[in-house]
């Protein structure tokens, strides 16, 4: 059974960083395409960023792109997302996902097929 959990989320003030971990059990890492998605409150779901299982290649919601950055951990079977510069709209439930999706789906959530929980990271001062 495959099963991912979050951690790392808290409240920081802006321009602060954070790093969240999600903890892939069940499965390896490098099985899937695994992405980051975020909930703030009264808004839809939404694409953070991905990694691709085969190449290591990343990509980025517009917004976060060079403040952001996702990486994966082999031997520990974890994907990171290192948030910095962080501004009060980052804040949101932070969800990490993984799917055997295609590139031109990585964005869509409709492809991910295990959530973890969700850890919240606020941004304010």
């Amino acid at each position: 059974q495959v099963q991912l959990v979050e951690s790392g989320g808290g409240l920081v003030l802006p321009g602060d960083s954070l790093r969240l971990s999600c903890a892939v059990t069940g499965t390896s890492v490098r099985s899937y395409e695994m992405a980051w998605f975020r909930q703030a409150p009264g808004k839809e779901r939404e694409f953070v960023g991905a990694i691709r299982r085969s190449g290591g290649h990343t990509y980025y919601k517009d917004s976060v792109q060079g403040r952001f950055t996702i990486s994966r951990d082999n031997a520990k079977n974890t994907v990171d997302l290192q948030m910095n510069s962080l501004k009060p709209e980052d804040s949101a439930v932070y969800y990490c996902a993984a799917g055997l999706v295609v590139l031109s789906g990585i964005r869509d959530e409709s492809g991910y097929r295990h959530w973890g929980q969700g850890t919240r990271v606020t941004v304010s001062s």
